[in-house]
Order: C-alpha cells, then structure tokens, then sequence
C-alpha cells in the first residue's frame, strides 16, 4: 500500500519538465529530449531506469487527448480510481488507468525502430542523422505500426455529417535529407451522415518521418459520445418517457425534441406496459449507404406509480379494474 501511496501524486507535467500549458509538440520534444537523456542505456546513474519508467508513463498520458482531460480535471486519483459518468449506464464509472509498465514499449513505438542511438540530436531539438540511416536500418525500409486515436462525436454530429480539423506534430525531414524538425500540420475528417461507432478514417504515411522508415499511418476510430436524450442502437434510436401509471393505463401525447431540433407529438394508444415499446418510423439515424433514409425511433417508457392512495381512489379503481 505504501508503493501505492507513493506513485501517486506525481505531476506527469513536472516529470515532463512542462507547464500545465503545454502543447500536444512541447509534450512530444519534452519526452523526446528527456528519454534520450535518460535511458538506462546511455544514463548510468541508478535513479535512471526509474526515471525513464516516470518519463513514459508521463508521455503515455499526456499524449492521448482522453487521459489527459480526465488528468487535467481530476488528477492523478481520478484517472486511476476512475470517474463518474456523466450517465450511468451498466457501468457509471470510468475504467481506472494502469500503465502498463513497459517503457520500452513506450520508446520504441515513439521512435521507431530499436536503436535510437543511431539518431544524435543538435541541441536546438532538430536531429542529426547518420548517413545510410546510421545503425538502425542498413538500408531496409519498414513502415512503423499505426498510430491509432479516438474521434470523439456527438450524435449531433453524426447525425448531419460535419467537418473535423485535427492538428498533429509530426517530425518532418528536412531538404538536406540530414535534419529533420517538428512540424504541425492540420489533418481534415469529413464525417459522413449516419457512421457508426468503431468507423476508422486512415491518413497513409502521416506519421513521423525518418531514415529508412516508412511514415506510420494515422487512424481514427470513432467513439459516439453519451448523449442526454437519445441512445443509439445501430441505425435507430432509443428515447424513454416518464409517464404516471393512470395515462399509461388510458392513454397520453408523448412530445420528443429531435437531434434537428423539431417537436414531435406521438398519441399513445395503446395501453402502457412496462415492456411496451411505440415504434416512429424514419425518425432514427440517417442510414450510411442512404441518408436520406432514417431508422426508427423507439420510445420506452417509465411508469411511474402513485405513492398512495385515498380510499374513494382505490374504490373508483376496485369498480373500474376488477369489477
């Protein structure tokens, strides 16, 4: 318990040698510089491999859009105990974080190949590179794994299709073929009416540029975020209404605000039961292949019943249910 009390508290920013201001590029020239200066291999000091577990748990976090706004708003304690969701659904509460130990893992998915050595950095943070790509890649070229994110939309947004402009940093090679530097550029997302949680969009060899390596390509998954309304199941949506029991039992006007803002008035005739589901055919998600055509929207209900009654009510009741 004591390890535990220990490792937490730590400021990933402070590891980091960053203000809480940083940018996703300070974050990225930070770890660079600080995982090079600092890796067992080269560091000989005892402190060091520790260090380097700290740096990349650090980028790990700081690096992934997610983590970071539950560190940035919670802290280390409720990115690792988790937090409330906004709405509970089977599970109300975030899965907590738990690095996963490897900062080996860390280092090389950051840079590529084994052997960073091969790679000397000048000291303005631009790379000088060894001829022939030094002792990394003796002139085989391999492309690094995908780098994958999640795209985080609200059903709004897929609902009329919209446009997403994601900034990255990537390193980019410069002309002398020699140096490379940090550059941002701007990667742009069309979304499409109607997709589904778990679309990918992949941008082919946006990653970082070096010796003999082929760019990584960068992938986008959809993540649906919760919305207060309206769940999706596939090309539908689910909606549930609070009605008393007694206009469950004698019918009631259901009124649902739609993601385009329109007032729908749906007569319930039907006698109510906790099971009961009134189907509104064409006002669901726009349907990806056509979306002009829309799913269904499914209303259930919640029956609320009274806390008590009069006597005359129960009697009124006895004549008219059970008589």
């Amino acid at each position: 318990a004591t390890g535990e009390r220990a490792a937490m508290g730590q400021d990933y920013y402070a590891v980091l040698e960053l203000g809480r201001g940083a940018t996703d590029a300070d974050i990225k020239k930070a770890y660079r510089k600080l995982a090079l200066k600092n890796h067992p291999l080269k560091c000989k000091e005892p402190w060091a491999p520790e260090k380097f577990r700290q740096l990349a748990e650090a980028y790990d976090v700081l690096s992934d859009p997610m983590k970071k706004g539950i560190y940035d708003k919670f802290g280390e304690e409720g990115l690792k105990g988790g937090i409330p969701l906004e709405f509970g659904g089977e599970n109300p509460w975030t899965v907590g974080y738990v690095f996963h130990n490897n900062p080996d893992k860390v280092f090389k998915e950051f840079f590529g190949g084994d052997n960073p050595f091969a790679e000397f950095f000048a000291e303005d943070g631009s790379e000088l590179i060894l001829p022939f790509g030094g002792l990394r890649g003796r002139g085989a070229m391999k492309q690094d794994p995908p780098i994958v994110r999640d795209l985080c939309l609200s059903l709004e947004d897929l609902f009329y299709g919209c446009t997403k402009k994601i900034k990255i940093s990537r390193r980019v090679m410069n002309e002398d073929g020699q140096t490379s530097t940090i550059r941002d550029k701007i990667l742009t997302i069309d979304v499409q009416p109607g997709w589904k949680q778990g679309t990918r969009i992949t941008f082919e060899k946006e990653g970082d540029q070096g010796p003999n390596v082929i760019p990584a390509d960068i992938t986008f998954v959809v993540q649906e975020k919760l919305h207060p309304r309206f769940k999706r199941a596939n090309d539908d949506l689910t909606y549930v209404a609070t009605i008393p029991l007694g206009k469950a039992l004698i019918g009631c006007t259901v009124d649902v605000r739609t993601l385009d803002g329109r007032l729908l008035n749906i007569p319930i005739n039907d006698i109510v039961d906790p099971k009961y589901c009134k189907v509104v055919p064409g006002e669901g998600m726009p349907l990806p292949r056509d979306p002009r055509r829309k799913g269904d929207l499914l209303i259930y209900f919640n029956i609320c019943f009274p806390k008590k009654l009069t006597p005359d009510k129960k009697m009124l009741l006895k004549s008219a249910l059970l008589s």
